[in-house]
């Protein structure tokens, strides 16, 4: 029997990784423009930082993580999101005490323990962006508008933005009272993980997907309409900026995010088939939860392989040059060495460059060319070498020359 890769992994390799890659450099080169820097931490961490992190109540740390002992008999968990690991980096590093905004990316694998789906794998890849140290709601419009200009660059037209604020732990405690006591009128006819989350994480039973549930829950309070002064002018204000930089949205109240830590902006990009591309929001008491001080905080995570879906299903994938500068090819053994001796060079001034390795005959060797979209085709023989020369033949138009071996560096570059 075959070894397989497990259930819910995927094999990077060909277009696919071509497309993954071109979506993390594009992400790379708008964080540098942002001046975001790249922060690289373990894939795994002591299970404790996301039982406090995220939340010990949510599906992630309940239902979703791997967890295991090692051989020191220490609980260790696979990284199931980036947001919890970049803290514990931003606290364990003393990045606190530079000069803030303390602004991080990072692109790394996430393991999450969930029925494969897709754009949905145990193991995927995840793009953060986390702006440490800035209470203001310039710095959440900030890191909206670099989604936006990344969905630009992708050429992902039909998403939308909604916003949401969930408030603080001020303004939290009357609407939790009021949530709560809604949920208990209704409780009977609550399905049991949402009779189970009433006490825990009642703002979870918003997500459920119990068609009861979703009718009960939808006439429920919402945070939004308990907000405090502070969190109501904060929420003003990043409509208000929004506003001004031409950047639609759509007030949802629904959206409570997945994880324990948020607090006063929410916010998800939707598709046309109401799928969230990208979600995040403001964690201004995360730091401290972590054993670290009092510093707010936002930013947001996506992950790469749902990213790519929605491009897909848009059809506007990008062009990607996947081809070669040079096909050098050969005939005899004699023509082989020089074969190599001219890659060498070539490679040596930045070009890409593919040799024959099978000893094809010409014909074989052209249509090859052809297939790895080759830019140049030189064949090198017996009679090329003696006179020094060589034919180059341009594959796009068909035009061959023969030129000296000595001038091939220049040849149509």
């Amino acid at each position: 029997m075959k070894i397989q890769a497990p259930r819910g992994t995927k094999d990077w390799y060909g277009d696919d990784i071509l497309l993954r890659r071109y979506i993390e450099n594009i992400g790379r080169e708008l964080c540098g423009l942002y001046n975001v820097k790249e922060l690289d931490t373990p894939i795994f961490e002591y299970t404790e930082l996301f039982e406090r992190g995220v939340g010990d109540t949510t599906d992630i740390v309940q239902k979703e993580m791997y967890t295991f002992l090692d051989k020191g008999n220490r609980s260790i968990t696979l990284k199931p999101e980036g947001t919890a690991t970049a803290v514990r980096a931003f606290v364990q590093n003393s990045m606190y005490a530079n000069v803030q905004p303390t602004k991080l990316f990072y692109i790394t694998p996430c393991f999450r323990y969930e029925k494969p789906q897709s754009g949905r794998l145990r193991q995927h890849h995840q793009f953060g962006v986390e702006y440490f140290g800035t209470p203001e709601a310039t710095a959440d419009v900030e890191v909206i508008g670099l989604l936006i200009k990344l969905f630009e660059r992708l050429k992902l037209k039909d998403i939308s933005l909604h916003i949401n604020s969930l408030g603080c732990r001020n303004c939290r405690k009357d609407f939790n009272k009021k949530f709560i006591d809604y949920l208990e009128s209704n409780k009977e006819n609550l399905c049991e993980t949402c009779k189970e989350r009433m006490n825990k994480n009642p703002m979870r039973t918003i997500d459920c997907k119990n068609e009861k549930c979703k009718e009960i829950v939808k006439d429920a309070p919402r945070t939004l309409d308990y907000l405090d002064d502070e969190c109501n002018a904060h929420f003003e204000k990043l409509k208000g900026l929004l506003e001004n930089l031409g950047i639609e949205y759509i007030i949802d109240k629904d959206i409570v995010r997945g994880q324990d830590y948020y607090t006063k902006t929410v916010f998800e990009f939707i598709d046309r088939e109401g799928v969230t591309v990208c979600g995040g929001g403001r964690y201004d008491n995360l730091i401290e939860e972590i054993g670290g001080k009092s510093i707010p905080a936002v930013g947001f995570g996506f992950g790469i392989e749902r990213l790519i879906n929605a491009i897909t299903e848009e059809g506007e994938l990008p062009k990607i040059e996947t081809g070669v500068d040079f096909f050098i090819g050969y005939i005899g053994d004699t023509a082989c060495v020089q074969a190599q001796k001219i890659a060498n060079l070539l490679r040596d001034n930045n070009l890409k460059v593919e040799v024959e390795h099978l000893n094809r005959s010409v014909k074989s060797q052209m249509k090859y060319a052809d297939k790895i979209n080759a830019r140049y085709v030189t064949i090198i023989g017996d009679d090329e070498m003696k006179n020094g020369v060589c034919k180059v033949k341009n594959m796009e138009s068909g035009e061959e020359k023969e030129i000296g071996i000595d001038k091939i560096l220049h040849y149509g570059v």
